[in-house]
């Protein structure tokens, strides 16, 4: 079944390149199914790499979904056209009486800025609040998964001595996760990031799962006790090339990074990466999609929260 966008998303004829099954809006207009009604807050500078890295996963599943992007109106991007956001991004103005069955949270650059001093801030609270009665089930990634323990639930990111940059192995906690159907026990994936959290501190919050972690980086993936927030901290959403750039960006920048680990054929820049990861970012995405979503949202979702 094919992901529903909207008809001139440049990211459109990049998947239909890929041979992945896309529904322009006019062909989906003609059927009776309801789609999956999907919220993406891009917090990403590289908006169009995040769009097609996004919508590559979440399509590849027997479910119609309908995606939304949408950007913080209190911070506008440097690294987009306004002819872009303008015709495919939404804000939380226009959004917030409306219902969605799910909604991810990408990560941002905000590693070192506390939260607080983030720029848009108070916004990105607003809509997590929001999320609460207005989101069936929110999936979290990277920072916005650290933005997002932070304000539910008051856990701090803590710095690593060194950024956290490669293709690490990751321990599946909890097998009997439908989250994990179909994962290897220990499943490969990127990470890129100078901050944690510690287990430490997710044990101290009744309502969090912990059911991945890895010894490089700590916890991976956290859910909550009623399946409505998933928080990643890895990337299974990654490009083959995503670190390379990000290797040759900081290289540019003169910060003497160290070579992404288990990335690089005999950890040599100069050669194709090797991706490890697809497969296991491909079951992340379509079992939250199935299992935490499609499975047991309810076709009139606002009917469901007006009675809350």
């Amino acid at each position: 079944m094919p992901i529903k966008i909207p008809d001139s998303l440049p990211a459109t004829a990049i998947l239909e390149s890929e041979n992945i099954f896309v529904m322009t809006e006019y062909r989906a207009m003609h059927q009776d199914i309801r789609p999956l009604n999907v919220l993406i807050l891009n917090l990403m500078p590289t908006k169009e790499v995040t769009e097609t890295q996004l919508l590559r996963k979440l399509s590849n599943t027997p479910l119609q979904i309908k995606v939304e992007f949408l950007q913080t109106a209190s911070y506008q991007s440097q690294h987009a056209s306004a002819e872009h956001m303008k015709s495919f991004y939404t804000t939380f103005e226009k959004v917030k009486n409306r219902w969605f069955d799910g909604m991810i949270i990408t990560g941002a650059p905000l590693a070192f800025v506390d939260y607080e001093d983030v720029d848009y801030w108070q916004e990105l609270c607003a809509i997590m609040e929001w999320s609460k009665t207005h989101v069936h089930s929110t999936m979290h990634i990277c920072w916005g998964a650290l933005a997002g323990l932070y304000y539910h639930y008051g856990i701090p990111k803590i710095e690593y001595a060194e950024k956290l940059s490669g293709v690490y192995p990751n321990r599946v906690l909890k097998k009997s996760s439908p989250l994990f159907r179909g994962f290897d026990d220990i499943f490969m994936a990127p990470h890129s990031r100078e901050v944690g959290i510690t287990a430490e501190d997710v044990a101290k919050v009744p309502e969090l799962e912990l059911i991945a972690d890895s010894d490089a980086g700590g916890p991976t993936i956290l859910k909550t006790t009623d399946s409505k927030h998933f928080f990643a901290l890895c990337h299974l959403e990654y490009d083959w090339d995503t670190l390379k750039l990000e290797y040759e960006r900081d290289l540019e920048k003169g910060i003497h990074p160290h070579v992404p680990v288990n990335y690089f054929p005999d950890d040599d820049p100069a050669q194709r990466p090797i991706v490890r990861w697809r497969s296991a970012g491909q079951l992340l995405f379509s079992n939250w999609l199935n299992y935490y979503v499609y499975q047991t949202t309810p076709y009139d979702i606002g009917n469901k929260f007006e009675k809350q």
